[in-house]
């Protein structure tokens, strides 16, 4: 995961840099060139070059070897600059590689093997600066720098491989404050005791007491073993200094040594520590540095909350200036509101920890930082957040929401800890639910949005981890199930610190989750349902797990064009999704990766369509990559419209269902080429291990104009085989086969095409055809399979039947039959009713059981209100509730007809479902 973040902010770095450019649209910028550089004759030389804007650019002589690190004391290139006044200028460089570079870019495997310059302004400490990075940007902004207004020189030694055209430099302007920021007044401020962070004075008894107890007495042991170990350091202030997170994380451990034992001592080594790191550390410009620099803030923070009585004035001083300067360089900026902290890079540890760490640190001797961060976690992320986890899952995904999840997680954590109090609605403390659920039976995770967790290396084990998001999770909302998943992970060895500040011994983790439902329905916001057959997670697990999407809210970055899509597990992937995530903001992560067309949904295809920021057209549903900023324009704002939930049910059993329903008018997430869409599932736990699921589908597509081609679509990770009634899928673990028999039920065989895409075809959007990134996953590979009607229509049906069977087991008869509003499907001991039509049913049908036996009878779509259902024989006579949202009715029935009526009987009795009939417990 950890890759694929640091890939991701390749674009967002971008975006950042163009947001500054945008700030200074209105300034002049000030170039420097050829015109003005002396040029070191020794060293380098003036190169043609057609690639650049003036034909020549700047490069070391051949055999010269670069002295960026050292080793020529006498710069390559001297710019003389003289700039219109004093103050603070955003330093831009504009540079190619030759053949050199270009080879050492190809091979470069991440951000730490960009290409630096050295720089140095007349005779101030030198730095080095990122003047090319492995993803081909000849634009590189060096960072902000104090000019004088008056003659200066900017010195600049080369790295080999580079051809330097110009450098560049602007006024820099700082985050404009928003009025509401500027005008708050925090109600909650920090106490005036110490401590603060993690802990206060009521809490950090406990702590203390629980530092030896179970769990905790191994992390303290590590503690004491860093905190009570000499840290040597030399600090020159005339060298700058890299950041060094060994440094950091001894000078944290001391703090904490001395906030448990009062060692005043080992409390002093980390002040002097850390107040002599802040004062000669430089980050400089690598990419997604603000993570480093973020670090550094908040370690530094704890050693001055920790450690305050052992702080003389002068020192608090220079930690007060450092951590400022430090902020200034965050990717947010100073004032932090760059970025908004409901999404994106804004939404990570800048604020969430490490600004509002520092904030609530210095408050006493500068309280507007804390009013600043404050104001964005409790006015903007705290109510956004109160809307959002109506659904208890996250948007950007099971990697990104895992990982941005955890910073919200942080500022809930740092309040509570301050505080005693919680300031995020308590839904947040089921958000963890969603990585319970899309657990697959082999350790993976069901895939969603951006850089998704997969097997390394395929067929070896693999267990998806976020111990740090789920140490945080456990241990605010004190859930034991969380806990032992957290410990099923791995643990935090490497963050013993935190974890005894909130891990309490007497939580005993419990790994047993059969107390959780097989199925969850998240609700409103991110409308989905996951259904299982049983909570096996391991070798030989024999669990079903699915998911469908739809209805809610889309809030862009990772979250990918889905609304609608299904997935399927059973002894592997079945079928689901098939891109691949490794740069933001690819042609194939924007045309493919991202797109409806690498999911398991319905595309329907209008040739006059275009797509924000995509050359292709795939047919599939609205392309967002923005995201609501509040509540009211999530609800408000027709982009962010992911369609709606119409049902969700499941049962008789709540925590064993035998059936899960779920409908979505999926129309909204489309543009207006559709008129009209429906998918309902249902799916069956059907308590065998020989034919563990069935999940029956259907979707009611109506187009602006007949033309527009429909695509039913599903994608998998093996090769299908066509089969008389639809496909046959495949996977397997271990040798244990797992089948899936795809039945289409309608369109009828005569009236549809059925196509399979493999290799570059199905990595494609239709004509366009994209590179997939080297990977050895399967998804590389992966197999697209296309049904569509043969005739144009603007109104088409499709009704499916999944039926899973292990190995070579015979897939059960499917009988299908329609009644005046319904199609049913009888498949084994079930009997399933989906309606015809995109409209709920509000009359009279009659239902047919041909076959001895008692069967489990579904009945969906239906209106909810007053029914009654009466047999041909007199035998059967009930009324039904069918409730709001939910439009299901299940019972028991037999061979025979029953009539289905709305509206009450007299003298009948109501239907009781008993919640106790359920699959067994496997």
């Amino acid at each position: 995961m950890k890759t694929n973040l640091l890939r991701f902010s390749v674009l967002l770095l971008a975006l950042c840099s163009a947001k500054l450019v945008a700030a200074n649209d209105f300034v002049k910028n000030y170039r420097f060139g050829l015109e003005a550089v002396k040029v070191n004759a020794a060293s380098a030389e003036i190169v043609a070059d057609k690639r650049l804007g003036s034909g020549q650019g700047m490069s070391l002589k051949k055999g010269i070897a670069a002295a960026v690190d050292g080793g020529r004391l006498e710069p390559d290139l001297v710019f003389n600059v003289k700039l219109p006044a004093a103050g603070r200028y955003v330093m831009r460089t504009f540079a190619v590689t030759d053949d050199e570079g270009a080879a050492l870019m190809k091979k470069a495997k991440g951000k730490y093997e960009s290409l630096f310059i050295k720089i140095q302004i007349d005779e101030l400490r030198p730095t080095k600066r990122v003047v090319y990075v492995p993803w081909d940007r000849p634009s590189q902004t060096s960072g902000k720098f104090s000019l004088t207004g008056e003659a200066q020189q900017i010195k600049i030694w080369l790295p080999r491989g580079v051809r330097l055209e110009y450098i560049e430099f602007s006024p820099y302007i700082a985050p404009a404050v928003p009025p509401a920021a500027q005008q708050y007044h925090p109600e909650i401020v920090p106490p005036a005791t110490r401590p603060r962070l993690w802990v206060n004075q009521e809490t950090l008894p406990k702590v203390k007491l629980n530092l030896t107890l179970s769990e905790n007495q191994q992390a303290w042991e590590e503690v004491k073993k860093i905190a009570l170990k000499p840290y040597s350091h030399h600090f020159d202030p005339n060298v700058e200094m890299a950041h060094d997170e060994k440094l950091e994380q001894a000078a944290e451990a001391k703090a904490f040594y001395y906030l448990m034992t009062g060692d005043k001592k080992i409390g002093r080594e980390a002040i002097e520590l850390m107040s002599g790191y802040l004062a000669g550390v430089e980050f400089g410009n690598i990419l997604d540095i603000t993570r480093e620099i973020g670090r550094a803030i908040f370690t530094a923070s704890e050693v001055y909350d920790w450690c305050y009585d052992l702080l003389p004035q002068g020192e608090k001083k220079i930690f007060c200036d450092n951590l400022m300067r430090l902020a200034d360089d965050m990717e947010i900026g100073w004032p932090p509101f760059l970025q908004k902290i409901v999404n994106g890079h804004g939404n990570e540890a800048q604020v969430c920890r490490d600004l509002l760490a520092m904030s609530i640190a210095i408050y006493d001797e500068d309280p507007l930082p804390y009013k600043y961060t404050s104001y964005a976690v409790l006015k903007e992320l705290v109510p956004m957040r109160k809307f959002e986890y109506q659904s208890p899952r996250h948007n950007q995904g099971v990697n990104y929401g895992a990982y941005r999840f955890g910073w919200d997680m942080h500022a809930a954590w740092l309040f509570k800890g301050m505080t005693g109090k919680n300031v995020f609605d308590d839904n947040i403390k089921k958000v963890s639910d969603f990585w319970l659920y899309m657990r697959s039976p082999d350790g993976q995770m069901l895939r969603d949005g951006d850089g998704f967790g997969s097997a390394g290396v395929s067929g070896k084990p693999y267990y998806w981890s976020s111990p740090l998001t789920m140490l945080l999770c456990y241990s605010y909302s004190k859930d034991p199930i969380v806990k032992a998943d957290f410990e099923r992970q791995g643990g935090l060895p490497k963050n013993p610190v935190l974890f005894l500040l909130l891990n309490d011994p007497a939580l005993k983790a419990n790994p047993d989750k059969r107390s959780l439902s097989l199925t969850k329905d998240f609700g409103p916001i991110l409308g989905s349902m996951v259904a299982r057959t049983g909570w096996d997670i391991g070798k030989g697990s024999n669990d079903v797990v699915a998911e469908i999407k739809g209805g809610g809210y889309h809030f862009g970055n990772h979250q990918h064009s889905d609304a609608g899509s299904m997935q399927l597990y059973y002894r592997g992937f079945q079928f689901g999704d098939i891109g691949l995530y490794k740069f933001y903001g690819t042609p194939y992560d924007l045309n493919f990766n991202k797109r409806s067309i690498a999911h398991s949904m319905m595309l329907a295809v209008d040739p006059a369509e275009k797509y924000l920021k995509t050359e292709s057209n795939d047919g599939g549903t609205r392309l967002v990559q923005s995201n609501p900023k509040t509540p009211e324009e999530a609800q408000k704002d027709p982009t962010f419209n992911n369609g709606k939930i119409l049902s969700a049910d499941f049962g008789p059993s709540k925590l064993r269902p035998y059936f899960s329903y779920f409908a979505t008018d999926l129309t909204a997430a489309y543009t207006s080429k559709i008129s009209a869409y429906t998918r309902s599932f249902c799916f069956l736990n059907m308590d065998r291990k020989d034919i563990p699921a069935v999940i029956i589908l259907a979707d009611h597509m109506t187009t602006a104009y007949p033309e527009f081609k429909k695509y039913w679509q599903i994608n998998s990770l093996n090769s299908p085989q066509i089969t008389g009634n639809g496909v046959m899928l495949h996977s397997q673990i271990d040798g244990a086969v797992g089948k899936t028999q795809v039945d289409i039920l309608v369109p009828a065989a005569n009236e549809r095409k059925i196509e399979i895409l493999e290799g570059d075809d199905a990595n494609s959007s239709f004509k366009f055809k994209y590179d997939v990134p080297v990977s050895n996953l399967p998804e590389a590979s992966g197999y697209r399979i296309m049904v569509s009607p043969n005739a144009a229509n603007k109104s088409d049906h499709f009704l499916t039947v999944f039926q899973l069977t292990a190995g070579n087991t015979v897939a059960l008869p499917i009988a299908h039959s329609e009644t005046a509003v319904s199609n049913v499907v009888i498949v084994g001991d079930r009997v399933v009713s989906m309606n015809k039509s995109d409209k709920l049913i509000d009359k009279s049908f009659v239902l047919n059981i041909p076959e001895k036996g008692k069967y489990q009878v579904v009945l969906t779509g239906m209106k909810a209100g007053e029914w009654n259902v009466t047999s041909s024989d007199g035998k059967v006579k009930f009324n039904a509730n069918i409730k709001q949202d939910k439009h299901t009715m299940f019972f028991i029935a037999a061979k025979g007809t029953y009539t289905v009526t709305p509206g009450l009987l007299p003298k009948l009795k109501m239907l009781v479902v008993d919640e106790n009939f359920m699959p067994d417990s496997r």
